[in-house]
């Protein structure tokens, strides 16, 4: 049932091309495999019968989309344990040396069989690598199991792997904008960070694209720096929070430097004559005086009268 209905929702998934061909827009036919063709290959694979595989004869998928798959997975041991598998795993045939099989989708699932020493259930298909890949992503795009950032590095090894980005927001779900995104944060947040701090699955995407403003900003630190303000403990989600406040200091003070230099040193305080209400400061060639007591106003005017008098009997002492 639960594979019928996979099936089915990967064919939903794949029918844009399709839909938009019947409208009369330009499809991509120089694209090796279009969408609706996969979701059609996954239909096929998940009428077929389960084989069940030694888990020592498969090896892991090139580009992985999870960044921790022991994550939850004493649950899914004990379901297996007491259920059975319930949805089968995608394999490829491999060539080579080395294991038999690549594991298409189902890692967790694999890993929880190896666990447990009993073989997994697994559909097996000669595919190439491209049709791994977008395999692949229907099929965790369906279950919704990435975090943010691992749809975002998914995304990039997509594109570096030669994707477009057409083909990626249609095989991750994902609009243009979002994708962008995505992207985005993968490129520009260091991968030594992204894999420290972890997949953060209940942070969402604010907080890294708040962590990669920050990353970019003139006075960022540098990578390694940027390494060490993780912390060694908490969950992926509180790594996150916590290097976001360390580097939102660290730009702080540096714009609070900023506006100090724009503004100069400080003046000289004025210096106040004993038993007087007479203050004068004096800086370079200048020299300021003033008078707390507007009736006292008269004795800037004598001053600036004795000034000449001032300068010459000074010139004739010097």
């Amino acid at each position: 049932m639960k594979r019928d209905l996979l099936a089915k929702s990967l064919a939903q998934m794949g029918s844009k091309p399709l839909i938009a061909a019947e409208a009369g827009s330009k499809v991509d036919e120089s694209s090796p495999r279009s969408l609706k063709s996969m979701s059609d290959v996954l239909s096929q694979v998940s009428a077929q019968a389960a084989q069940d595989v030694d888990v020592n004869e498969i090896g892991d998928s090139e580009i992985a989309d999870r960044f921790d798959v022991s994550e939850g997975l004493d649950d899914l041991i004990e379901s297996i344990r007491t259920s059975g598998q319930q949805l089968p795993a995608l394999l490829r045939y491999r060539r080579g040396p080395g294991p038999r099989y690549e594991v298409v989708y189902g890692r967790r699932r694999i890993a929880a069989c190896r666990v447990l020493g009993i073989k997994v259930k697994a559909y097996v298909k000669e595919m190439d690598h491209r049709e791994a890949l977008v395999s692949q992503a229907l099929e965790n795009s369906a279950r919704l199991e990435r975090s943010f950032i691992e749809q975002a590095i998914f995304a990039t090894k997509l594109e570096d792997q030669g994707f477009t980005r057409a083909e990626i927001g249609d095989v991750l779900a994902v609009d243009k904008g979002t994708l962008s995104k995505l992207i985005g944060v993968a490129r520009d947040v260091p991968d030594a960070v992204i894999y420290k701090i972890g997949a953060a699955h209940e942070a969402g995407r604010r907080p890294w694209l708040e962590l990669r403003r920050l990353v970019k900003t003139e006075h960022a630190p540098s990578d390694s720096s940027v390494l060490l303000l993780v912390p060694e403990e908490g969950t992926a989600a509180e790594k996150l929070s916590a290097v976001i406040d360390a580097l939102q200091k660290v730009a702080d003070a540096e714009q609070n430097a900023a506006e100090s230099a724009a503004k100069g040193p400080s003046p000289a305080p004025l210096n106040k004559m004993p038993a007087t209400s007479v203050a004068f400061r004096s800086k370079g060639q200048r020299l300021l005086i003033e008078v707390s007591d507007k009736k006292e106003r008269g004795f800037i005017n004598f001053v600036e009268a004795q000034l000449e008098r001032l300068y010459k009997e000074w010139k004739e002492k010097s």
